[in-house]
């Protein structure tokens, strides 16, 4: 059985931009590539296609990598909005939260492991997702 792993919009970025993690990235999206399948999800898509002009300057930055695009799931959506409930009664702020909360819930709902430099928020929120993060997965 393959196991699926959605790639969080901070590894894409450090592909696309050499971000601080380039090479702990650059290293898990080629083992974990040649493993697994990598999925986006359009919250990805949209986090990261900020930086293009056009959608197809977006596909063609990322040609080499093998990019399996899924939907949100409804049911994501929903336990997204549970779980951004549950972080804004512990007195979260809304910034920037809702997208990191809709990629969480995706990857527990569809049964995905997720790729990210950024873990902490997941873990919190999303505890029974396999997270694959520099702490964890050196």
């Amino acid at each position: 059985m393959t196991i699926s792993i959605l790639v969080d919009s901070n590894i894409l970025l450090d592909m696309l931009g050499g971000g601080e993690g380039i090479g702990w990235t650059r290293g898990k999206l080629v083992r974990h590539g040649a493993e697994s399948d990598l999925v986006v999800n359009p919250i990805v898509w949209s986090e990261i296609g900020a930086r293009y002009a056009s959608e197809e300057e977006l596909e063609d930055a990322l040609k080499g990598l093998e990019l399996e695009r899924e939907p949100l799931p409804f049911a994501a959506a929903w336990r997204a909005g549970r779980a951004h409930a549950l972080y804004r009664s512990r007195g979260g702020a809304r910034e920037r939260t809702l997208p990191d909360f809709l990629i969480g819930a995706h990857a527990e709902v569809a049964g995905h492991a997720l790729l990210t430099r950024d873990p902490a928020r997941y873990r919190s929120y999303f505890p029974d997702i396999d997270i694959i993060a520099p702490d964890t997965h050196p």
